[in-house]
């Protein structure tokens, strides 16, 4: 006697309105899902960017600190180290190479190189701006949420 009747009207209605619910609530719960893996892609991506924005920039200060270095203590441009040095950090220092006159001592021997110094910090201030640029676009979240 206390079975549900099937024939109740009412009682389906209110079942199908409680199971469309549940739906709308499962659908829900994917949509949001699916934003928050997309939300994390995204984070991963820039996160990456960033990452190779520094790593270059960082092995890019380390070759003109090298050659900077060389340049400083009188090294051999014959060595092979030094003159892979010089070789690789070429195309980096070319665009300032006649900026400054650069001070040398009484024999013109140690180079202390100002256009190096110059090439280090516009490339250290085009990392920052790479890194402020990427940090920009993160912050637009172009799904609206």
């Amino acid at each position: 006697m206390d079975q549900p009747n099937n024939n109740n009207p009412y009682e389906q209605s209110d079942r199908e309105r409680r199971q469309k619910q549940q739906q709308e609530l499962e659908t829900l719960r994917l949509r949001q899902e699916t934003a928050r893996l997309k939300a994390a892609k995204r984070q991963r991506t820039f996160a990456w960017l960033r990452n190779t924005v520094i790593l270059l920039v960082g092995a890019l200060e380390i070759l003109l600190a090298l050659r900077l270095f060389l340049r400083l203590t009188l090294s051999n441009p014959n060595n092979t180290f030094a003159g892979f040095i010089f070789r690789v950090s070429d195309p980096f220092v070319a665009p300032f190479s006649t900026l400054f006159i650069s001070p040398t001592n009484a024999d013109a021997s140690r180079i202390f190189d100002l256009n190096v110094i110059f090439a280090m910090s516009i490339y250290a201030l085009l990392g920052a701006l790479a890194l402020a640029f990427l940090h920009y676009l993160q912050g637009r979240n172009p799904y609206g949420s």
